[in-house]
């Protein structure tokens, strides 16, 4: 195991560095170092002898030339091993560089401010640094590389204990050293792409959707496997933001499922300001909420469908206190997402020993969606849209009350997150109906539960009810709700909308759209006029209309 009895200390970021010198100088090792670096170590009383005393040149061109120098990289790339090597550098007097600790300058840091100038961002582009880092980690047999703090303590420690570094802390700091240096150059590539000289001068046009999309992003966490068991997984991330910085604070380990719920959670909860609850059941929203007092939301949202509840997964934008963690204990619940536990509500959650709880401290930043196909990645920017009644236009002659504007706004913040089509009552709850939830609890159940939420609502503004037909109509699934929904309506209906303007528009869309209308007197059997709109809807190519929308007021 090789000694270590020289090291370069040339630092950006000096957190813990004086006390790490002081430590390799206890062990006898001697320092070399540059700039601020050797003026904070001098400061602590150590002993430093200057770069440019190896080199002998002094430091030039405002610093930019300090340990570029045929003998410090001399110093750094001979391989103790190869006798013509150890000859070159002792004819030429060149002392051997056993330890380089170095990082880098801070170019994300001046990247990330909007003012930052090209000639800052420029003048930040460390050259020294990733040579020395890149040549060090290049000769890891011989020469140790730390470019993080956080290394620090424990290369003391094994210094300490063996004497020197072994070849597995010194390929496992060279691995550090070369993903550090790859990163900081996609960083300057990245953030100068938008820029480009027009007429001498530099221009930033920043492009949302990069011409690369570079992805370097480290492993977090590896998982017991995928969304099936065959199936490998990690998650992947870079910064404490969202649900995968999130810390847990107690249960089993999250799943790779339990992650994709907590964030469809997070991100619906995300869309409110008053307190609210969400309730998630295979990415699909089964229940949400929002109310004055948390406990009142989360009873809303439960009520919406109890028995999708039933192993959910679920999110709150409010610190979770005391009487809604009782509330939330009477169910069995996969996982939880909050900004913050009260210490009553930790203490509750605490007998269901395997409930998972995370705590997420700051909410994600809008970066690009991603989506994998095959042989290559979808990107899109998020959906960040809001509704705005300033924008909407109202086609009926009534306008809405405010308790309807109310409802709509509420849905409209739901609907985005409900995958494929959906019944939702938007009052200060809802419930939502997917084609994946109508193979998970059946039709007879969302009867019940529309019942239900019925009579919870007090003034339900709408449902929505979206059927896929296939084209044709026959589809055997679409004909057994179109059935029961006979049966729960009274088989009654009002004609098709005659809104010319709305009808063309379901037309373009493949839908055809009728009204539903319980107090309605001699109106038409359901079924018959549902396939009578069907065979009559304009056609595309021979197809007939994909979708029946039946609005209930």
């Amino acid at each position: 195991m090789a000694e270590i009895k020289r090291a370069l200390i040339s630092v950006t970021d000096k957190t813990g560095v004086a006390d790490f010198a002081a430590e390799l100088a206890g062990l006898g090792v001697e320092i070399l170092s540059t700039g601020g670096t050797a003026r904070l170590l001098r400061e602590r009383g150590l002993a430093v002898k200057d770069v440019s005393e190896v080199t002998g040149f002094p430091e030039m061109l405002d610093g930019r030339v300090k340990t570029i120098h045929p003998r410090i990289a001399a110093g750094v790339l001979a391989v103790r091993a190869k006798p013509e090597h150890m000859a070159a550098v002792e004819a030429h007097q060149i002392p051997l560089i056993d330890m380089v600790v170095v990082n880098l300058y801070a170019f994300e840091q001046v990247a990330a401010r909007p003012d930052a100038t090209a000639e800052e961002l420029i003048e930040n582009i460390d050259i020294g640094g990733p040579t020395l880092i890149r040549a060090a980690a290049k000769n890891y047999q011989d020469v140790a590389v730390i470019v993080s703090p956080s290394d620090y303590p424990a290369v003391i420690a094994e210094l300490k204990a063996q004497g020197g570094l072994s070849p597995a802390t010194r390929w496992e700091l060279a691995k550090k050293a070369f993903a550090l240096t790859a990163d900081y150059d996609a960083a300057i590539s990245a953030r100068l792409a938008s820029l480009t000289v027009e007429d001498g001068r530099f221009t930033d046009r920043p492009e949302t959707l990069p011409p690369v999309l570079r992805l370097r992003v480290p492993r977090r966490l590896s998982l017991r496997y995928g969304e099936n068991p065959h199936q490998q997984a990690a998650l992947y991330a870079s910064g404490s933001e969202g649900v995968a910085g999130a810390e847990q604070l107690q249960g089993k380990e999250l799943s790779f499922n339990n992650l994709v719920d907590l964030d469809a959670a997070w991100q619906l909860i995300g869309e409110f300001s008053a307190p609210a609850a969400a309730i998630i059941k295979h990415t699909n929203p089964c229940g949400c909420a929002e109310s004055e007092r948390l406990a009142d939301a989360y009873r809303r949202a439960f009520e919406a469908d109890p028995v999708s509840a039933f192993g959910g997964v679920l999110a709150f934008n409010r610190p979770l206190d005391e009487e809604t963690a009782a509330e939330v204990a009477k169910t069995f619940i996969e996982a939880i997402a909050a900004p913050d536990y009260s210490s009553e509500a930790l203490e509750v959650l605490s007998r269901k020993k395997n409930l998972r709880l995370v705590k997420i401290v700051r909410p994600a930043a809008d970066q690009l969606v991603l989506k994998s196909i095959s042989g290559g990645l979808l990107a899109q920017t998020p959906d960040v849209a809001r509704f705005d009644r300033a924008r909407a236009q109202v086609k009926t002659q009534r306008r809405p009350t405010e308790r309807e504007w109310q409802a709509l706004e509420f849905g409209w913040k739901v609907v985005k997150h409900v995958k494929s089509n959906a019944i939702v009552y938007a009052d200060e709850a809802f419930i939502p109906v997917s084609m994946d939830y109508l193979a998970l609890v059946g039709v007879k159940q969302i009867l019940e539960n529309l019942k239900m939420v019925r009579e919870i609502l007090e003034h339900p503004i709408e449902v929505s009810l979206v059927i896929p037909t296939f084209y044709d109509g026959r589809n055997r699934k679409s004909r057994e709700v179109l059935e029961r929904l006979e049966l729960h309506f009274g088989a009654k209906v009002t004609e098709p909308i005659r809104a010319n303007v709305r009808l063309a528009e379901a037309a373009s869309h493949h839908q055809t759209i009728f009204e539903y209308d319980p107090s309605s007197h001699g109106a038409r059997d359901y079924k018959n006029l549902a396939e009578r709109v069907l065979s009559e809807a304009p056609s595309t190519n021979g197809h007939h209309a994909q979708q029946v929308q039946v609005i209930a007021r």
